[in-house]
C-alpha cells in the first residue's frame, strides 16, 4: 500500500501537527459521540503526551475521548516500564479527561486472562466495523527490530490470529506484555506511525519504500483497511527515505 509520509523539523512540530489533527476530528464528532483512540508507549509519545499536557490542556475536547492502549508491559500501574503510568503521569492526569474514560490494561493481573477481559471491554465500547471494535485513531511506534505494539518479530502469528488481544513475550529480556493483534490494528480508521531519532532510520526506509526482506518487520504488516496510514517523522528518522 502507500505509505503516506510527513516529515517534521522538529518534535515540537511534529507534537503540534498531531495536537491539531486531535482538535479537527473532535471538532467532527457528534453531541453524545465519542472519540477512541489506543495509545503507544515509548519515548516519543512520552514527549509527546507532555507537550500536549503543556500546550493544549484547555483547548482539546478531552471529554470527547475514550482512551484506550495498543500494549501493555505486565506489570502494575505504578511501575516505571508501564505504559498507563507514562501516559497518565506526562497528560491524562494534567488534562480534563474524566476517569471514566480512561480504559487502562491491567498489567498486575495473570495476561492471558486480562487479554481476554480487556478484548471483551474494547469490544463493549469500540463502535464496530468489518465485524470488530474499530478505534478511530491507533498510535504506533516502531522498535529497533521492527516491533510495533508488542508484536514481535518472532511472532508473525499475531498478525493471523482471529483474538484481538494477546500475550507477547519481548526477546532478551522475555518480559511479558499485552498486545493488540494485528486483526485490530489493521481495522483501525487511522494509524499514525510516529518516528524519531537517527537509529530509526534504515528500518524505516526499508519499510516505507518496501526494500527487500522488510517484510520480516512486523510493522510492515500495518495495512489497514482504510488505507488511512500516516508516518510521522523527525528529519533523522526519515533521513534515509528518497523523498
Amino acid at each position: 500500500m502507500a505509505h503516506s509520509v510527513r516529515v517534521f523539523l522538529t518534535r515540537e512540530a511534529l507534537a503540534q501537527t498531531i495536537a491539531l489533527m486531535l482538535i479537527k476530528d473532535l471538532d467532527r464528532i457528534e453531541p453524545d459521540h465519542y472519540y477512541t483512540i489506543a495509545l503507544s508507549g515509548g519515548s516519543t509519545p512520552e514527549y509527546i503526551f507532555q507537550y500536549l499536557s503543556d500546550n493544549y490542556a484547555a483547548r482539546i475536547s478531552w471529554e470527547k475521548l475514550l482512551v484506550f492502549w495498543g500494549d501493555e508491559r505486565c506489570v502494575p500501574p505504578e511501575d516505571r516500564e508501564s505504559n498507563y503510568r507514562m501516559a497518565y503521569e506526562n497528560l491524562l492526569q494534567n488534562v480534563p479527561i474524566p476517569d471514566a474514560n480512561i480504559f487502562r490494561i491491567r498489567g498486575e493481573d495473570d495476561p492471558a486472562k486480562e487479554a481476554r477481559q480487556y478484548a471483551g471491554l474494547v469490544s463493549s465500547m469500540v463502535p464496530f466495523f468489518n465485524g470488530i471494535p474499530q478505534f478511530d485513531l491507533m498510535l504506533l511506534g516502531l522498535g529497533d527490530d521492527g516491533h510495533t505494539a508488542s508484536i514481535f518479530p518472532d511472532r508473525p502469528d499475531l498478525f493471523t490470529t482471529p483474538q484481538l488481544f494477546e500475550v507477547a513475550v519481548k526477546p532478551g529480556s522475555l518480559q511479558r506484555r499485552i498486545t493488540a493483534t494485528g486483526r485490530l490494528i489493521n481495522n483501525s480508521s487511522k494509524i499514525y506511525y510516529i518516528v524519531t531519532g537517527k537509529g530509526k532510520a534504515s528500518i524505516v526506509s526499508a519499510i516505507v519504500e518496501g526494500k527487500s526482506g522488510s517484510e520480516n518487520y512486523p510493522a510492515s504488516k500495518v495495512n489497514p483497511g482504510s488505507g488511512h496510514i500516516v508516518w510521522m517523522l523527525d528529519t533523522e528518522a526519515a533521513s534515509r527515505l528518497k523523498l
